[in-house]
């Protein structure tokens, strides 16, 4: 049996959920917790992803990697990834035009794209879903954030790829939320309804405006950024606490990244408790030099920290309310998705420029993407429950999809388009007896193409010679429901005809680059467990041994040399483990092998002696 689910893959946590038995199911991970840091950690010794990465940071900082979301299917040179990679304690490098993570895995230097990390988070939840359901996973929804442009979405299914699954659609975070809510409220969903869905995560954006009618959610505008989320405003603490301790203290730890680390974890707590208290403590022990650092920080000091911020992320609900023409008075409900929504001061913001409107909080906003995305896995896996098949998802592409004509963007599709949609557009050729035309394809908004995101081009070849202008070359833009763009051009006088999808190949993994790392991935862990298991087979027998010889009733069965020899073996077996973190399994092995040497023929030797003895009073059994 195999069951579809869906997944949030967050910036800071993600979360997995199953439609069965005619409700959502939160997937619970093996640590009881209901959502999943979206972190790895490289050790000496094995690939930690989670709750057990998360626990690795503060003191592995170099090789705990996290935040990867604000990477993914981006350029090195994107000003916002040179801003986030000076902030990350790992190496964010340049290869080809695209962001690595340089981390030490097993001792070796490895480097590793936002694809691959990302892959090893989705297989984790995975593994954890695979755990609780009891069967195989192997489709999935995947949500994004509203504003992930092509490439990004795409990079997202390539992680998924890598990890093994099969995607069976990438729908946007807020219209998964919106999901949640007309299930959770039924009534609402019945009348139509304005529902304004305002998603702050860990570090990501976005605002969608829905209306929502019998079981339809058709999503009217959306906006936002992948550029603002619980991870600035950490950073806006750190660097305040930064300041205050080389005041104090007179001592820069700005490029001290195992401090920094810690007092970024301590950070994430206050942020988190000053959403219920009015002030808190942070404290971190022996910080540097020995040096404990504690400050009183209250939520108004906070709130004064990330005023620009909270102010920010009004733009993007002004241009979902013009977009949509819809007023602040029709927008009848606003949902709060996102732990960073937990915010007061985000909270009064969003608040006060509805007039004091009442906000959304029925819905958890820390799973209610995911509660959605299991919901659309179901109807994709042809669920035949009767609430299923009453919803009708209709989204609309984030950004504006056009060509190149003499430098000037031409938009084909609009950006809060309904899709999927098909739309086409005609154009000429630039000269007399063109043969070839070159059709480059960009999103954005901007006006020059240039300063739009390039995603690809193709060239048609074999058009019939004639005067510039006279051909009649058809280009069409089709989006599929996961805002993928194919596009097809064809001259209408030869029918001659060129169809790709398309993928940047400046920023895309090829698909040779997609193989080996699919196999990379499985490489990592059976390494993992082939050394787990060997490490965990060696303990044990050293401790069986222990057992054995520490054993008052039976020690008086070896031999006192016999017993000596392998009292130092055990010895040096368990004293070898707690000093050497060892890479590989052989080493593990070999180290077995050694004390089996020694052990099998004294233990031979104990076995035979105890035998007589239970025979000569005829133990029962023996």
């Amino acid at each position: 049996m195999s069951l579809a689910i869906g997944i949030d893959l967050g910036t800071s946590y993600s979360c997995a959920a199953v439609w069965r038995n005619g409700s959502v199911e939160i997937i619970p991970n093996d640590q009881g917790n209901r959502t999943t840091p979206s972190c790895v950690s490289f050790t000496d010794t094995e690939l930690l992803v989670g709750d057990a990465a998360k626990n690795q940071m503060t003191r592995n900082p170099y090789n705990t990697v996290y935040g990867t979301k604000r990477l993914i299917g981006r350029q090195f040179a994107d000003p916002q990834v040179q801003s986030d990679a000076t902030r990350f304690p790992f190496k964010v490098r340049d290869k080809g035009g695209k962001p690595i993570c340089e981390v030490k895995l097993r001792g070796e230097r490895t480097e590793l794209t936002p694809e691959e990390i990302s892959s090893m988070i989705l297989f984790k939840m995975k593994e954890i879903s695979e755990a609780y359901l009891g069967c195989t996973v192997k489709d999935v929804v995947i949500t994004v954030p509203a504003y992930f442009n092509d490439l990004q979405r795409c990079a997202t299914k390539d992680a998924a790829t890598i990890a093994g699954l099969n995607v069976f659609r990438v729908i946007n975070e807020p219209t998964a939320a919106a999901m949640a809510y007309g299930l959770q409220n039924p009534g609402e969903a019945e009348r139509e309804c304005n529902v304004l869905v305002f998603d702050l995560g860990g570090g990501t954006f976005d605002v969608s405006l829905l209306t929502l009618e019998d079981g339809i959610f058709e999503v009217k505008a959306t906006a936002g950024t992948s550029n603002l989320g619980g991870m600035d405003f950490d950073n806006r603490l750190v660097e305040f606490l930064v300041l205050v301790f080389r005041r104090k203290y007179n001592k820069d730890i700005s490029t001290n990244q195992r401090a920094l680390a810690r007092l970024r974890r301590a950070c994430e707590i206050a942020k988190r408790t000053l959403s219920s208290a009015t002030e808190t403590t942070v404290w971190v022990d022996s910080l540097v030099e020995e040096i404990d650092f504690d400050f009183l920080i209250t939520r108004a000091r906070f709130e004064e920290l990330c005023q620009d911020l909270f102010r920010y992320i009004l733009e993007p609900i002004e241009k979902v309310l013009s977009d949509s023409k819809i007023g602040k008075s029709n927008v009848h409900e606003i949902v709060l998705v996102g732990s960073s929504t937990r915010i007061p001061g985000v909270r009064k913001v969003v608040s006060d420029f509805f007039n004091g409107k009442d906000l959304n909080l029925r819905i958890n906003p820390e799973e209610a993407v995911a509660h959605g995305a299991a919901v659309q896995a179901a109807i994709l896996a042809g669920s035949t429950d009767e609430i299923t098949q009453e919803i009708l998802l209709l989204d609309v592409a984030p950004l504006s999809i056009g060509i190149d004509i003499n430098g000037i963007m031409t938009p084909i599709i609009k950006r809060n388009t309904t899709v999927p949609t098909k739309k086409s557009h005609q154009i000429s050729t630039n000269f007399d007896n063109q043969v070839s035309i070159i059709v480059e394809v960009y999103e954005g908004e901007c006006s020059r193409t240039k300063d739009n995101n390039f995603l690809g081009k193709l060239e048609l070849s074999g058009i019939s010679p004639a005067p510039r202008g006279v051909p009649v070359i058809e280009v069409t833009f089709d989006i599929d429901a996961n805002g993928i763009l194919h596009v097809s051009v064809i001259d209408k006088e030869t029918w001659k005809s060129k169809r790709v999808t398309i993928t940047n190949e400046r920023g895309r993994l090829s698909r040779d680059e997609i193989e080996r790392m699919v196999i990379n991935a499985k490489k990592y862990r059976e390494q993992d467990e082939q050394t787990v298991a060997a490490k965990r087979d060696l303990e044990a027998y050293v401790y069986t041994l222990r057992k054995v010889i520490d054993n008052e009733e039976l020690v008086c069965w070896f031999d006192p040399r016999d017993r000596t020899q392998l009292e130092n073996a055990i010895t040096q077996a368990i004293e070898w483990l707690d000093t050497f973190q060892v890479t590989r399994k052989e080493e593990y092995i070999d180290t077995h092998g050694k004390l089996e040497r020694v052990a099998i023929p004294i233990m031979q030797r104990f076995y035979s002696a105890y035998g007589r003895w239970c025979a000569s009073i005829k133990v029962p059994g023996l």
